[in-house]
């Protein structure tokens, strides 16, 4: 296995992710577990007290079908909703991305968990586990059939408040011009490198600002604002250029 994946995004940076080890993925699954044990008999306990009264056969159907519904649900909806962590996950700095370094899709997040299905009969269990060690990212089946991998995620990286590109009028539009040269091609590369920022490491963002956004803000005469990141710059511009092409 490599410590690391690299990936050559639509930007034509390399980004590479450290791929978490398979004792932090470890630790992690038996977090979750003991948080699904705890959860899933607090549903049990609730179904069987309000149902019982009813039917017995009802309440235990109910359990079962519940019971069974959330062992998947907990992780897709955390992986999906969570930008690819489950709380074991968040335990060991790790999370679930997509093959090419994106958060993970609700339809990745559906196919890696569903395969859980394998993982929990002994005959699969083994190709599971072994697959692990059999490619260089570590990927068990689960990841293989939804082209997702788990890494580690930097234990410290800044933060900032993206706006969704198709929301009402960003307040720096006026910094950045009428966009009048720009091409639909710089767009997508714009908005690309928006949508990836906060997962990149901070190298990447520096470097990404320099090669990308540097070069595009010269031509356009977009002119830096003290004390105000390039990429809330990026962001309206994205969000001007989007509107005025009608494209949201």
């Amino acid at each position: 296995m490599n410590d690391q994946y690299t990936v050559l995004t639509p930007e034509k940076v390399a980004v590479s992710f450290p791929i978490a080890s398979i004792g932090s993925r470890l630790v992690a699954q038996l977090v979750d577990i003991v948080i699904l044990v705890a959860s899933t008999t607090g549903i049990a306990m609730l179904v069987g007290l309000i149902l019982s009264l009813i039917s017995f056969e009802l309440a235990t159907g109910m359990e079962i079908f519940l019971i069974s519904a959330w062992m998947f649900l907990y992780f897709i909806v955390f992986e999906w909703l969570w930008n690819g962590r489950t709380p074991g996950k968040a335990a060991m700095n790790i999370k679930v991305v997509s093959h090419d370094g994106t958060p993970v899709t609700l339809r990745g997040a559906v196919y890696r968990n569903f395969m859980r299905i394998a993982d929990f009969l002994p005959t699969f269990y083994f190709a599971g586990f072994v697959a692990c060690f059999m490619n260089e990212r570590s990927q068990r089946l689960g990841d293989l059939v939804a082209g997702t991998l788990v890494i580690h995620e930097p234990k410290t990286s800044p933060t900032y408040a993206m706006t969704p590109h198709h929301a009402g009028i960003h307040p720096l539009e006026e910094s950045v011009g009428q966009l009048n040269t720009m091409t639909m091609e710089e767009y997508f590369t714009i908005k690309r490198l928006c949508d990836r920022f906060p997962e990149l490491p901070p190298t990447v963002q520096v470097r990404s600002v320099e090669e990308i956004w540097r070069p595009f803000a010269e031509k356009e005469g977009i002119q830096p604002l003290p004390n105000v990141h390039p990429v809330y710059q990026m962001e309206a511009v994205v969000m001007r250029y989007g509107r005025q092409r009608k494209l949201f």
